[in-house]
């Protein structure tokens, strides 16, 4: 199978964003963002990992550049919309990456594709509880303000955005699609994974308690590492260098070796 073109291969490539193309890369990087996030949020990710890791970010309906598509508002549909995508990209091992509600949609990704035949060779989760950890959550339903004041206390926006109240108001609807897929999210007992499942986590986070985020060990039959860090939700922002060595260090051990 050729190497991906840019944004291109799998579909329209509205689903998926190539920032920095690494066709020469062993493996592959799937990141998928936080509610209310985007694909840019990957972009010093992408930077940082090519061309050693060739690094695709989900692109979710109802911001930015897909503004004026409807929001999905549900983590199996979600799923079930992102696995079409990436098969194309599967041509070589594939990792991923998801933070928050990402982190919910990359291990229904990876429990679909495994389905497929296609196995992740990790899967990292950061700032979300296990599947199995349920929390009667409704952020969802609340009003614009409470939303708002939601946003600024989890502190995942871009500080520039959260000072400006037109803009703020005009990604509240995926930011609700967002929180409601978050929220009302929950497992299908069935066949977990068979990957790695590396799960990472901020001690103040108050989204996740620690043995939360160790209740992921229950969904793999393929190893669970934790890794615990200073600092609350976004705790990666502050310890990108450290998240980043950890996946690094991960796929490369887990890469094919060259010819």
């Amino acid at each position: 199978m050729k190497a991906a073109q840019s944004g291109e291969r799998g579909g329209n490539g509205a689903w998926i964003r190539r920032f920095h193309p690494a066709p020469e890369a062993r493996t592959r990087l799937v990141c998928f963002p936080h509610a209310g996030g985007s694909a840019t949020f990957f972009h010093p990710v992408s930077q940082a990992m090519s061309p050693a890791v060739d690094v695709l970010a989900i692109q979710y309906p109802g911001r930015q550049d897909r503004r004026s598509e409807p929001c999905v508002d549900d983590i199996e549909k979600l799923a079930e919309l992102v696995v079409p995508e990436l098969r194309a990209w599967t041509d070589r091992p594939v990792a991923m990456f998801g933070h928050s509600m990402g982190a919910s949609l990359a291990f229904e990704v990876a429990r679909r594709l495994e389905q497929e035949g296609v196995t992740a060779t990790g899967l990292f989760v950061s700032g979300r509880r296990a599947p199995t950890a349920f929390r009667d959550e409704r952020v969802h339903l609340a009003d614009d303000d409470r939303i708002i004041t939601e946003l600024k206390r989890m502190s995942g926006t871009d500080a520039a955005v959260l000072g400006d109240e037109e803009i703020l108001r005009m990604i509240l609807p995926a930011v609700r699609a967002d929180y409601r897929a978050a929220e009302t999210y929950r497992y299908t007992p069935g066949p977990d994974v068979s990957c790695p499942i590396i799960a990472m986590t901020g001690d103040d986070d108050a989204q996740v308690t620690l043995d939360e985020a160790r209740m992921w060990a229950d969904h793999t039959s393929g190893g669970f590492n934790l890794h615990v860090y200073e600092g609350g939700h976004f705790f990666l922002t502050a310890h990108a260098a450290a998240v980043m060595k950890v996946m690094t260090d991960h796929i490369e051990s887990r890469s094919p070796v060259r010819d």
